[in-house]
């Protein structure tokens, strides 16, 4: 997939984050999620951080001190929503397509091309979102070329013993049927669609 359709499908998915993170309360925040290590105030720090991250590759910057964990302050909304602000102004630059990301958290021996960082972004916060939805009880729905790239992304990672090992992007698969395509790319990505009636991996 070309590199600026991924921009726009990416945006996407962050501005449904932002969107769904502006409805949290601060009872919310001590909330399990679907990633079973966290709390909705845990994950919405790693979330915040990623961006971070994600927008040092996007600029060359590959040390790891920009993948540590963003304390999210007295107004995690506002921290978060700079983060977007952030990410999403970094993903920007028209020779973007050209840039190697150095991803550490990833690996520390390779660079990736946008492509490929891109769709780290996409497919993580298209989950994220899904898990923020589904920790405050709230519908979430994206258009269908959002939802076709990430069956693509999801049925492309592969499903093996490393989805075990801590710190793991995504846990093992679990049944992928459901009534939607979204239900089936979480499902593919170690997430139970019917969450929080059935355990889920992180």
């Amino acid at each position: 997939m070309h590199t600026d359709e991924l921009r726009i499908l990416d945006a996407i998915v962050v501005r449904a984050s932002l969107d769904l993170v502006s409805k949290i309360t601060p009872d919310d925040l001590g909330k399990p999620t679907p990633c079973s290590a966290w709390t909705l105030h845990g994950l919405l720090a790693h979330m915040t951080t990623q961006h971070y991250g994600f927008a040092a590759a996007a600029e060359g910057e590959g040390h790891l001190d920009y993948w540590r964990l963003v304390p999210l302050g007295d107004d995690p909304i506002e921290t978060y929503r700079a983060s977007v602000k952030r990410v999403l102004n970094a993903f920007v630059p028209h020779d973007l397509a050209d840039r190697k990301f150095p991803l550490p958290e990833f690996s520390t021996e390779i660079t990736f091309t946008a492509e490929q960082a891109l769709g780290f972004h996409f497919v993580d916060y298209l989950v994220h979102s899904w898990d923020v939805a589904k920790t405050l009880g709230l519908p979430l729905k994206f258009q269908k070329e959002v939802l076709d790239a990430g069956l693509r992304f999801a049925e492309s990672i592969p499903n093996g013993k490393n989805r075990k090992e801590p710190g793991a992007a995504f846990g093992p698969a679990v049944d992928a049927t459901g009534p939607s395509d979204l239900d089936t790319i979480v499902a593919l990505l170690g997430r139970s669609p019917s969450w929080p009636d059935q355990a889920a991996a992180a």
